[in-house]
């Protein structure tokens, strides 16, 4: 796939285009190639499975519109005499009857769709739970696969949990200094007039703290006793 743009794939994304994993997880720097790997995912699945569906969630249509119009670019040159059957903002569909439809993050606008061959999470740290948990049973008879991409947005949601936590999930990490694009000369200059805590999470893909947060999570996390009895039993 990305031959026909004229790009030779990273490793790491070569071997996730591979693999295929049930369940993957990309945390990736800006710039990491993280969006260029999921619309090559769901062009794949919309050209060699027949009557497929490829939905593509982010916080906001116009970032998931942005992954649908990557894979747009990649069909128009990889299958040039392919005819789309349909083709608007937010949605393809090929003569097979597959489909790359894309959609905002609101759990309101994502239950009509089931038997989702490929579900993909756009700026994922930013989708909201109520979103994730109402698109995960889309899966449920289509046992299709979920791909999860995201820079971090600090220690909390779903994206943190599945990352940190979470089981039966094929992670991919990848820093501003593991992506051959990215010159020393920029990180340096960003290191300099970023904060550390934004560069940090930006370009080193760390989970750090939230920037409107009241107390570090260290803190809290180290304030916390399990083993101490509560003064009060039965709650309040």
């Amino acid at each position: 796939m990305f031959a026909a743009w004229g790009l030779e794939p990273d490793r790491w994304q070569e071997e996730v285009l591979r693999s295929r994993p049930q369940r993957g997880l990309l945390l990736c720097c800006r710039q990491a190639g993280k969006s260029s790997t999921a619309a090559a995912a769901a062009c794949h699945e919309a050209i060699y499975t027949p009557a497929s569906l490829s939905l593509i969630l982010a916080p906001a249509q116009r970032q998931s519109s942005e992954l649908l119009r990557k894979a747009r670019s990649l069909l128009n040159v990889a299958a040039p005499t392919l005819e789309l059957e349909a083709d608007s903002q937010s949605s393809l569909e090929l003569p097979s009857g597959s489909r790359i439809v894309s959609l905002p993050g609101r759990d309101d606008t994502i239950r009509g769709f089931s038997n989702v061959d490929l579900l993909i999470f756009d700026e994922a740290a930013w989708v909201p739970d109520s979103v994730y948990e109402a698109a995960r049973p889309m899966l449920a008879v289509s046992k299709g696969r979920l791909l999860a991409l995201s820079t971090p947005n600090g220690q909390q949601g779903w994206f943190h949990r599945e990352w940190t936590t979470g089981e039966n999930w094929h992670r991919t990490q990848i820093k501003a200094g593991d992506c051959p694009r990215i010159e020393a000369a920029f990180l340096d200059e960003e290191r300099r007039s970023r904060t550390a805590a934004t560069f940090a999470s930006e370009y080193d893909c760390e989970f750090t703290d939230a920037i409107d947060s009241v107390f570090y999570n260290a803190d809290v996390q180290a304030a916390i006793d399990l083993d101490l009895t509560p003064l009060y039993p039965g709650g309040w």
